[in-house]
């Protein structure tokens, strides 16, 4: 593990332990082993630390996640809801990653109150609108999807299944039985989803 990442973690560990925006510098010098000043040798400031952080723990959780490496091998011999859960799975899957949940976790307790943590997860939305717009219009052209309206359809689609993720892990956190995974909440969803947006072959 390079200092750099050393400084990640021990400050996912504080802000985990004691809530981001009471992390001070001292401490994560403190908890790494280093003097104050030779953090600067790594990090202008704490936002530039956190900003590393999602950008390290989401390729971390990318990586472990499973996700399609590409959209023609995704597709082939596959139908429109097979496909949608098995981004869904490996979204689920990077979410569920100890790391990046724990991240999360502390972006969710401060979005309302720290701009940058609302920044965080503002960027983490678009990301997901983003995706979804793109694996939309692939399955379009694929002749997966209808090609109507598409970048509604992403965006109420990446919409709703984040509000359920983000009800899963208030169950979660609520010790109210939410766990990783794909809910048969989303299930449902995704179902009735390819109900009214799959091409059918009698189409």
């Amino acid at each position: 593990m390079t200092r750099k990442e050393e400084i990640i973690y021990a400050t996912l560990e504080l802000a985990s332990e004691y809530g981001l925006k009471a992390v001070s510098l001292s401490q994560i010098a403190d908890r790494v082993g280093i003097k104050k000043p030779s953090l600067y040798n790594h990090f202008a400031s704490k936002d530039e630390i956190v900003d590393a952080m999602y950008e390290l723990l989401r390729e971390k959780a990318k990586q472990s996640s499973g996700a399609p490496a590409d959209f023609t091998t995704l597709f082939e011999n596959r139908s429109l809801e097979e496909i949608l859960m098995i981004c869904l799975g490996g979204y689920t899957a990077f979410l569920a990653d100890k790391d990046m949940l724990a991240f999360f976790r502390v972006l969710y307790s401060e979005r309302s109150t720290s701009p940058a943590a609302a920044q965080l997860m503002l960027e983490e939305t678009e990301r997901m609108i983003s995706s979804t717009r793109s694996l939309f219009y692939a399955l379009v052209v694929h002749g997966k999807m209808k090609n109507d309206d598409v970048d509604t359809a992403a965006l109420s689609y990446a919409m709703t299944v984040h509000s359920l993720i983000d009800k899963q892990l208030d169950a979660a956190t609520a010790g109210s039985g939410g766990t990783a995974g794909i809910s048969e909440e989303m299930k449902a969803y995704v179902k009735w989803f390819c109900r009214h947006t799959e091409v059918r072959n009698d189409e």
